[in-house]
């Protein structure tokens, strides 16, 4: 296990009807003047809004609103709620929605007090302060509700891009599962999938003796796998959807990441793909995944094999450990497709004939140097591989 530094301060409220408690929480962290920022019209039509500003109302606390959060939330957005915080000397930034709002939210948060461009934080600049954020989740799925991330995509050349700080972690999360049961099942569905991606980043490390954690990832596998298609299947089950909320918030606090090197490979060719054409990140990754799984299984067959067997309840071949590791990598495949996910380019609206702009922008677009860095170095050409590999009719190899 590798030293590390574990900090994860957030104050989480779970249950049903705790946007009623939004107002008291901003106030117990110092909110005095916040900007509410959302997405579209579900949190209007489902009376959510108007509940948080009435709370917010009832302890004095004064807002302003900020709406048109898109998925693959853009830089244009983040620029206007930037200009607006200072207008109105926002002290607090409330973010009503899912995780792009949420990382809209901490983008806003953090360049607001920051003198220069907001995007150096999205280029490799570590952000250091912020405006305090709050959130209330909609969507289990970007586990931003208790991370210290935030993904922008750049619309001057459609860059696609993460930053950190443990300034833009939420002070407070309210996670009410019932704000999730009005979600279609194709959304539901790629918040599964992007809950298990996180773990799966996770899990592919070259560090060594990590079995705690390898055991906490594995323990949420089984979870999502569990509650994936009851939730499918029934969307007003209450208890399947707390699950799922709460396994999303671990997948991505990093509780699950400490003390081992992690991968990210699949999010950023995927991340290439929804800047590009604007598919859903948890829909993405299921063409995604196991391709670059299937690519790079052979630098540490037994990770592959290891899972295969602890989560998806493959047989283990001592002799030829790489048929249980495919056929593991082949569960989870048709894990994500059985609960409706797609599983290849056509599928996502992706083109063949596209791979070759992908590839230049995930490799070397916005200052990167040919590669992209994780569980295995991948250049060009192996990533050109990848997409190809996901051209396929479906993604079961």
């Amino acid at each position: 296990m590798d030293n590390f530094h574990f900090y994860s301060p957030t104050y989480f409220v779970f249950g049903k009807d705790g946007e009623n408690q939004t107002g008291s929480m901003v106030k117990r962290f110092g909110g005095s003047k916040v900007l509410i920022h959302y997405g579209g019209g579900s949190v209007v039509r489902s009376g959510l809004l108007d509940r948080v500003k009435a709370s917010l109302t009832a302890e004095g606390i004064s807002f302003i609103e900020l709406g048109g959060v898109k998925p693959n939330p853009r830089s244009g957005l983040v620029y206007e709620g930037i200009d607006l915080c200072r207008k109105e000397n926002v002290d607090f930034i409330l973010a009503v929605g899912g995780g792009s709002t949420i990382d809209s939210s901490k983008a806003i948060a953090a360049g607001t007090i920051y003198d220069g461009d907001f995007w150096d934080f999205y280029s490799g600049k570590r952000i250091e302060k912020a405006l305090p954020v709050g959130t209330i989740l909609t969507i289990a799925a970007a586990g931003s509700e208790g991370s210290p991330d935030s993904v922008i995509t750049k619309e001057e050349g459609m860059f696609k891009r993460g930053a950190s700080g443990d300034a833009i972690r939420p002070k407070f999360s309210i996670l009410n599962p019932a704000l999730t049961q009005t979600l279609p099942p194709y959304q539901s569905a790629a918040g599964i999938t992007d809950i298990m991606a996180h773990l799966y980043e996770r899990y592919l490390t070259n560090s060594t003796e990590v079995e705690v954690t390898d055991r906490l990832i594995e323990a949420l596998l089984l979870t999502m796998k569990h509650e994936g298609p009851r939730v499918i299947e029934n969307p007003d089950n209450y208890e399947a959807r707390a699950n799922i909320m709460w396994a999303g918030m671990m997948a991505h606090n990093n509780s699950c990441g400490v003390g081992r090197s992690q991968d990210w490979n699949s999010h950023n060719i995927e991340h290439e793909l929804s800047a590009l054409y604007d598919c859903a990140h948890g829909a993405g990754l299921a063409v995604t995944m196991p391709a670059v799984f299937k690519y790079v299984m052979n630098h540490n067959v037994m990770r592959f094999a290891q899972v295969a067997v602890r989560v998806w309840g493959c047989s283990m071949d001592f002799e030829h450990p790489e048929v249980t590791a495919l056929e593991g990598i082949n569960a989870f495949a048709s894990f994500l497709k059985s609960i409706g996910m797609p599983s290849n380019f056509a599928e996502l609206g992706a083109k063949e004939e596209d791979i070759p702009q992908l590839v230049e922008t995930l490799c070397c677009g916005d200052g990167r140097d040919g590669n992209i860095y994780g569980f295995v170095k991948l250049n060009k050409e192996d990533c050109t591989n990848i997409y190809k590999m996901m051209i396929k009719k479906n993604h079961i190899y």
